[in-house]
């Protein structure tokens, strides 16, 4: 079986001597950068008469001081180089998020520290194979029945809150949009995101994007 080849960017070096480890002991052969525009210069060398292997992907730091992972990886498609993305940040933007998971089709988006079960997760929806067969059909529509069904149990309330949280709104924002209290916004949102059984906000976006899909 061919190792799975991991590029890591990111621009904290304890990070990614974290992250190196925890790949490498699962059998993953890792390059990482800390500068992306080092790993841009990098990745457009080895992409020239480059056929990527299946068994190849990037995790992108979203929030780094030269050129974001979001720049990173629109420079990346603009050069030819087309390759899952797995998103990292310590930040939970949500607007980024929904950016990367929509406009540029990213994997996922992880929240720092990350966990081992997501990362894993992750990990194999990057190397799933292109072509999804039956079985594989039959879990997505299963996921999106679930979801349906979690949606059902919202108030209007609550799937009103929650809409505006996916947008990126503060509690207090929300409770400006729709004249609420503060109190008020605060219990909607947290009836629904565990209705949703969402851990967090990003993994509120996460689930909201994957049924969008």
């Amino acid at each position: 079986m061919t190792p799975r080849q991991i590029y890591v960017v990111d621009d904290n070096h304890e990070f990614r001597d974290s992250l190196r480890f925890w790949l490498e002991g699962f059998g993953c052969q890792v390059r990482d950068w800390g500068d992306p525009r080092d790993a841009l210069q990098s990745l457009a060398r080895v992409a020239v008469g480059t056929t990527w292997p299946e068994s190849t992907c990037l995790m992108l730091d979203v929030r780094m001081p030269e050129l974001s992972g979001l720049d990173l990886h629109d420079a990346l498609r603009e050069r030819g180089i087309h390759l899952p993305v797995i998103y990292m940040s310590g930040h939970a933007d949500v607007p980024l998020a929904v950016a990367a998971m929509q406009k540029r089709g990213a994997v996922s988006l992880l929240e720092k520290p990350l966990d081992d079960v997501a990362l894993s997760a992750a990990l194999d929806r990057a190397f799933a194979p292109t072509d999804v067969d039956a079985g594989m059909d039959a879990e997505v529509e299963g996921s999106r029945e679930e979801f349906e069904r979690r949606s059902q149990t919202l108030s209007p309330r609550e799937r009103q809150v929650l809409s505006l949280v996916v947008k990126g709104l503060m509690n207090k924002n929300i409770a400006d949009e729709i004249k609420l209290s503060l109190k008020s916004v605060e219990l909607y949102r947290s009836r629904g995101m565990r209705k949703m059984k969402a851990r967090s906000v990003t993994e509120l976006t996460r689930i909201m994007v994957s049924r969008r899909a």
